[in-house]
């Protein structure tokens, strides 16, 4: 059974809808036994990374999320909240993944929010595998992570190469959209899922 963890953070809807057109069987809780029992658990997100936080917190959930040994998904902001800290408030995250989230600087090159189709790079790891060199993805951030150890894909947006995707151990990370992604989004879902 797959479990996304029901925190009050966004893009549930979307999470769910491509886990359905998988024909995967998943349950949305927050309830600590159900998440830890989970074979595959999906962090979702977006918002304030701040206010994500605090939900997590208030649900008591930080322990949980870093206890589980099952394979962790976290997506955009759930993938930021695995960082070690956000500018976006600033705030203390879980420490999974060992880099800072940082804001954009938004130039006349490079508008903030990075939004839209962008091509990964350097992607390396069994999320990635049977997908096409430089597939594009679908990207909605104003905030990024920095490149570090647990870096497994890259992305460039206003000359700043950041961590499109992130691994230490059973825990992943994409700061794009696999949900909102077409056929390359559904594959690395797929990948997940099989892991």
């Amino acid at each position: 059974m797959i479990t996304i963890i029901d925190y009050g953070s966004g893009n549930i809807c979307s999470v769910e809808n491509a886990l359905s057109r998988l024909g995967a069987e998943y349950e949305l809780t927050a309830d600590p036994a159900r998440i830890l029992q989970a074979d595959k658990v999906i962090l979702p997100g977006v918002g304030n990374a701040a206010a994500a936080m605090e939900n997590l917190r208030e649900k008591g959930l930080c322990e949980v999320v870093r206890s589980i040994r099952r394979p962790v998904l976290g997506i955009c902001v759930g993938m930021q909240l695995m960082c070690r800290s956000s500018e976006e408030g600033p705030v203390s995250c879980l420490g999974i993944f060992d880099t800072e989230v940082k804001r954009f600087v938004e130039t006349p090159d490079a508008k903030v929010p990075h939004m839209g189709w962008n091509s990964l790079g350097n992607t390396e790891g069994k999320l990635f595998k049977g997908l096409p060199k430089e597939s594009f993805v679908y990207f909605v951030h104003s905030y990024y992570a920095g490149l570090c150890p647990d870096t497994i894909a890259v992305c460039s947006h206003g000359g700043v190469m950041f961590s499109a995707a992130l691994r230490y151990e059973n825990f992943y990370g994409t700061q794009f959209h696999p949900e909102k992604s077409g056929t390359a989004g559904e594959l690395i879902l797929s990948n997940f899922l099989a892991l």
